[in-house]
């Protein structure tokens, strides 16, 4: 496993890291997380050098955070730093935030967290941040030791509104999302080039885009790929452009399986910054550009706009709705529709619930109207 240096401290980091948003679950009408195989995966992860586990408070509805704690007893706790987050989104008065706070500890079952982030900054969320002195929470649990290092994490609409955030605090690290697609979105690389300048280490999330670079392979994109002379898996070219980045500090990747564990510790194992060819970073540019030419919205199945007030499976619906697109094929989508996805997309009400917490900014109402006349 490769290693990057945390600036404030020295710690050697692992260039992967174990996001436990997308861990695995078992089948069924209402799956929920394979305990087994997630605490296996993790396990297996530290044991090949992984050093950094990221999980939050709504991940898995909760049962993520209960998840992690168990996969780090038995000493594992001792060999990570162990990330989470102060939900944001839930907190109607200032006292929430102690609440959430030991809310994590218990289900962690731990004294400690080592890096603790503001949770998705966007907008609207910074008001609250700034209405609920959120900052100086989050000072004074640093002060008392029970937060090691402070960050957050970043959906907001523009790099100018990243660095309002970045300028506002003495921040130990951030989050953002960023892969070869998303180069301009939300904090982006100019978001990444302004934290490293200010000496802020990037945590990378989403660098597969929730798995989009690597399910899903148009014939034009498989392509670009096989008409390069070095072969590798479309997760190696993904994971590799975000590791370029000397600014980064480590990437996380929400493994879902265990060979999706293997082949990441495998890949970023030998990976390094400013690594890339010129030659290979203009095929990832034409990649990204052929992908977004394709893909008519962009979610990353992160579940942020889940539950549906309905029960509309709102991920799934935008999954089948590009995938109608990129393959050419609304007909059989249609099918696939008709005769298996209840609710159907028509049920959407149009509250905008789910858009007002999607980090992506998806239209996703316009979308379930769209899928509608589409499928149905």
């Amino acid at each position: 496993m490769k290693y990057r240096t945390f600036p404030k401290t020295g710690e050697q980091i692992s260039l992967l890291g174990f996001g436990c948003m997308r861990l695995p679950e078992t089948g069924g009408e209402n799956p929920r997380i394979d305990e087994e195989e997630a605490i296996r995966m993790i396990r297996y992860a530290i044991d090949n050098g992984v050093n950094y586990v990221d999980t939050a408070y709504m991940y898995h509805d909760g049962k993520s955070e209960v998840v992690v704690g168990k996969a780090l007893k038995d000493g594992y706790r001792e060999k990570v730093l162990l990330a989470d987050k102060l939900p944001v989104v839930f907190i109607k008065e200032e006292a929430d935030q102690q609440k959430f706070l030991d809310e994590q500890l218990r289900r962690l079952e731990v004294s400690t967290i080592d890096m603790y982030l503001v949770h998705n900054i966007n907008e609207a969320y910074w008001e609250k941040v700034k209405k609920y002195d959120t900052l100086r929470f989050m000072k004074e649990k640093q002060e008392e030791g029970i937060v090691k290092h402070v960050g957050f994490s970043f959906h907001g609409e523009t790099p100018e509104f990243f660095r309002e955030v970045t300028d506002a605090f003495p921040w130990d690290f951030c989050q953002i999302q960023l892969n070869y697609m998303d180069t301009e979105l939300q904090a982006g690389v100019e978001g990444l080039k302004y934290a490293g300048s200010k000496g802020i280490p990037v945590i990378v999330m989403e660098p597969l885009k929730g798995g989009k670079l690597t399910d899903v392979l148009p014939a034009s994109v498989r392509a670009y790929w096989d008409g390069i002379a070095e072969k590798r898996t479309p997760a190696d070219w993904a994971l590799k452009w975000v590791a370029n980045f000397p600014e980064v500090l480590t990437i996380l990747s929400g493994m879902s399986n265990f060979e999706q564990t293997k082949e990441n510790i495998r890949i970023l194992s030998d990976a390094d910054a400013n690594a890339l060819t010129q030659e290979e970073l203009d095929v990832i540019e034409r990649v990204a550009a052929e992908y977004n030419k394709l893909i008519p919205y962009s979610c990353t199945v992160c579940k942020y706009c889940m539950p549906c007030p309905v029960q509309l499976d709102i991920p799934y619906l935008i999954s089948l709705r590009n995938e109608a697109t990129i393959f050419e094929s609304p007909e059989k989508i249609s099918e696939t529709v008709k005769s298996f996805v209840r609710p159907l997309p028509s049920t959407c009400i149009a509250c905008k619930q789910c858009e007002e917490k999607c980090p992506q900014h998806l239209p996703i109402s316009d979308i379930m109207a769209e899928s509608a006349r589409m499928f149905e």
